[in-house]
């Protein structure tokens, strides 16, 4: 659980640095505190606390401190992400700070009553609850503890089922706290009674405390994936999309201009670190690649490609030898079939016109306004991404291949025509 923890830590910090905010700030620090709290529960760690502070149960004041203070900054987070009314924003941070006193309360009060009180005998972390709850002392300490425990895991729970939030990552987020919190209520509903229990000379119900760790460990898990599975997932589907871009990358600029891809001067960039920059670097590197090859660029295989989509729905073999469904493909995935085959064809064209001027001493060629435009040449910034994934996805459709396949014959067959499309 403490490797779990840091490793989240380190992630967010370096979120942290390249994008400063006060939310990934508290994420870090609370990562890197919980991260501290298993650390000290481990039997090395708790050892090491327990003989330099001189007293066997020494660690459990950080370590339940630790605890109070990562979930009190998850309360506070949720209050901040689902305020109680949206247009009044002061009243979430006046119900933050409310709660922020309460929680310092309790932790200035849970260390005055542990250090006022000295503790012998040997020490076992998981039964210090059942074992000390006969002092007076550690039971207002235990119940400062756990009271606070409960009001932040139900009321973080309640918020996070009643939120009402547009954005998918915080959604996500609230949606894995509420069940997080609600198992890690399970450390309360365990420790109550085994404590009481215990407090009036009975412990039988010591190994019932006990098995209250478990559920902190499971609300602790569920808290990591709140925080970090959507990120986790939002950065392999980055990942999955460089890789998807590759092929049309090689396309539009390796074939065509090497030269507009990033710098092989500078260092390369952190393929685990930078995602985000790499996949927006592809993309304009694409975009820039498409509009080299903008004079090259003719109708005709778009409406080849189109007629050759409409003939191929009327029988089951046809669709079939294309890889089509009943309906055929949807509009956006027509576009980036007509935009692949429209890229393929224009590259060798480039090539072509590139040999001829080298060819030709001391002659420019003129170019005028290509007659056909790549579709999607108008999409928003925010759905280039989406775009050049189906199109680099249809380069090798069956539908495309076809395309090109009878664009070639045709010119084979027919060089006139070549020339006249050419032209055109």
């Amino acid at each position: 659980m403490a490797g779990i923890f840091f490793a989240i830590a380190c992630w967010k910090g370096l979120a942290l640095l390249r994008e400063p905010t006060l939310t990934l700030a508290l994420m870090t620090i609370n990562f890197f505190i919980g991260g501290a709290v298993y650390v000290l529960a481990s039997p090395a760690g708790y050892q090491w606390v327990g003989t330099a502070s001189g007293q066997p149960w020494g660690a459990t004041l950080p370590i339940y401190v630790g605890i109070l203070v990562c979930y009190g900054k998850m309360h506070l987070l949720t209050i901040l992400w689902t305020p109680p009314r949206p247009d009044e924003p002061k009243s979430a941070l006046r119900m933050v700070t409310a709660w922020a006193l309460a929680y310092c309360t309790s932790i200035v009060i849970m260390i005055v009553t542990f250090l006022d009180t000295h503790l012998d005998g040997p020490a076992d972390p998981l039964r210090f609850n059942t074992e000390q709850a006969d002092n007076p002392r550690i039971l207002a300490f235990l119940a400062v503890f756990l009271v606070m425990l409960t009001s932040g895991t139900l009321n973080t729970w309640r918020r996070s089922r009643r939120a009402k939030v547009s954005d998918v990552w915080i959604a996500h987020a609230l949606r894995w706290f509420g069940r997080s919190m609600v198992v890690t209520f399970g450390y309360v509903v365990c420790s109550v009674p085994a404590i009481l229990a215990a407090a009036m000379g009975h412990h039988q119900l010591d190994n019932v405390g006990v098995m209250g760790a478990s559920f902190g460990m499971l609300g602790c898990i569920g808290t990591c994936y709140g925080l970090s599975g959507a990120a986790a997932s939002a950065w392999l589907r980055e990942r999955r999309d460089i890789r998807l871009l590759q092929p049309l990358w090689c396309l539009v600029i390796v074939e065509v201009n090497a030269g507009l891809a990033f710098n092989s001067t500078r260092p390369r960039p952190n393929p685990f670190i930078n995602i985000r920059w790499i996949l927006h670097r592809r993309i304009l590197e694409i975009l820039d690649g498409i509009r080299e090859l903008r004079q090259c660029i003719t109708d005709e295989p778009a409406l080849v490609l189109q007629e050759l989509h409409r003939q191929s729905l009327g029988t089951a073999a046809a669709r079939a030898r294309f890889a089509l469904p009943t309906g055929g493909l949807s509009p956006q995935e027509l576009e980036a079939a007509v935009t692949a085959a429209v890229l393929r064809h224009a590259v060798p064209k480039l090539k072509e016109q590139r040999a001829q001027q080298n060819s030709t001493a001391g002659s420019s060629a003129g170019h005028g306004r290509p007659a056909f435009t790549v579709p999607g040449r108008n999409t928003a910034a925010a759905q280039e991404r989406t775009r050049l994934v189906c199109v680099a996805r249809a380069l090798n459709h069956p539908l495309v291949e076809a395309t090109l396949q009878i664009i070639e014959t045709s010119h084979t067959t027919n060089p006139t025509r070549s020339e006249a499309v050419s032209a055109r």
